[in-house]
This record gives structure tokens, sequence and C-alpha cells, in this order.
């Protein structure tokens, strides 16, 4: 179901999945291009637990997706604050499930848990952003094509993912930090174009749903 929902900085889409009731899992994808090659995997992994009586949640970022929000007049703190809002109208037991520099944004949301898959740090984030090329200008940059705020590039170079628990860990193949859970799996976020896996959207939706569970208590 395709609804809305509310943030200081104004109005933005949500994809709502699965049941009304119980723990609701708040997905939040990578920004910029990660998000395009992520989001088909996203939506099935949202599907697939719902097939497993887990209530989801993937919105729209201001400035991202649909949003009318222009990208260049987006901050890191209006990405947290979108997010936190979120959190706060939901009246179920909500649990964060970041993909890569997702978990940057859910530090300021009052949520019953998190999981994390492969997540990555903002200095990280840019050095990535750097290989494609970033030229400054006065107070915006433009990256691969995108217009984005220097304030938000000097966000980045600080930004970590939230360490608060209770949070879980999923990485994928070699990765090399630490984790709760490791998957020999191809990171879709390394592909050209878009993709999907659905054999891997099981298995995580598996992990998510045990531990959304487990952090609500249900």
């Amino acid at each position: 179901m395709i609804d809305r929902y509310d943030w200081p900085g104004g109005s933005e889409a949500l994809w709502r999945f699965g049941p009304a009731a119980g723990p609701v899992v708040l997905l939040l994808l990578p920004p910029f291009e990660e998000a395009n090659r992520t989001r088909t995997f996203a939506v099935g992994l949202l599907r697939a637990l719902a097939a497993r009586d887990i209530g989801a949640m993937l919105p729209d970022l201001p400035g991202q997706g649909d949003s009318l929000l222009p990208t260049e007049a987006v901050t890191l703190a209006d990405w947290r604050s979108a997010v936190a809002a979120l959190a706060a109208a939901t009246d179920r037991p909500v649990i964060t499930a970041a993909i890569r520099a997702g978990a940057l944004l859910d530090q300021d949301a009052a949520v019953a848990g998190r999981w994390h898959l492969a997540p990555q740090s903002g200095a990280r984030l840019l050095r990535e952003l750097t290989r494609i090329g970033i030229d400054r200008r006065a107070d915006i940059a433009e990256v691969g094509g995108n217009r984005l705020s220097t304030t938000l590039l000097d966000e980045l170079e600080t930004a970590t993912p939230v360490t608060m628990q209770p949070l879980r860990t999923v990485r994928l193949g070699t990765d090399p930090g630490p984790a709760d859970l490791r998957l020999d799996a191809a990171p879709l976020w390394r592909r050209s174009e878009p993709g999907d896996d659905p054999a891997l959207a099981n298995v995580l939706a598996d992990d998510l749903a045990a531990w959304s569970r487990a952090c609500a208590g249900w």
C-alpha cells in the first residue's frame, strides 16, 4: 500500500507491507545510486517479511526517490529527522533495518531495535563518491550527476553507524567488519546495474523476522 508520512520539513511517500499489527520494520536504503541498485531487492525482502507476518515500511527520504524536495537542499540532519518522525508517529514497535549507509540515518529514532546490513560510515561513502568525482563549487557540489549541498558532504565526513543496543549486524562475503551473522553472498550494491537476489532476501527475511520479534517481545 502506498501512503505518506510527515516530517518537520514536509511530507514524503511511504510504502507499507504486511500486517497492520505487531512489530514493523522500517527499511532505510543507502543514499544516491546505491538506492537504485538495491530497491528491487529491498522490496523483495519486505514482501518476504510480510509472508512471515512481519509488517514493514519503505519510505522515500527527503530529496530521494519521488520526493519533491531538491536533493541539493537536503542535509543528513534532515534525513535523520524524517526517520525519527516516522518512527515516532508509528504506534507499533519499530525495528530499523538499514542497508549500507542507510545505517547513518536511524541515530535519532526511538526504536525497539536495529538491524544493519553491511553498515558503512559516512567517510567511506565519501571515498566512494570521490572515485566518481566531486566538483565543489560554493555551497553545492556535483557528484555523479547529482547536486548535493556541501553541508551534507561535511556532515557525512564524521557520520558513523549507530551502535546503540539492541543491534544486530549482518555482513556478506569477505566484508571484514564485526558481525553477528555472515553470509556467503555477493553484494548487490557492487553491481553496475540494479539487480535482485530472491534467495538472499529469503535468508535475510528469516533473520530479520526473528530479530524483530525478539526486540519487540512479540
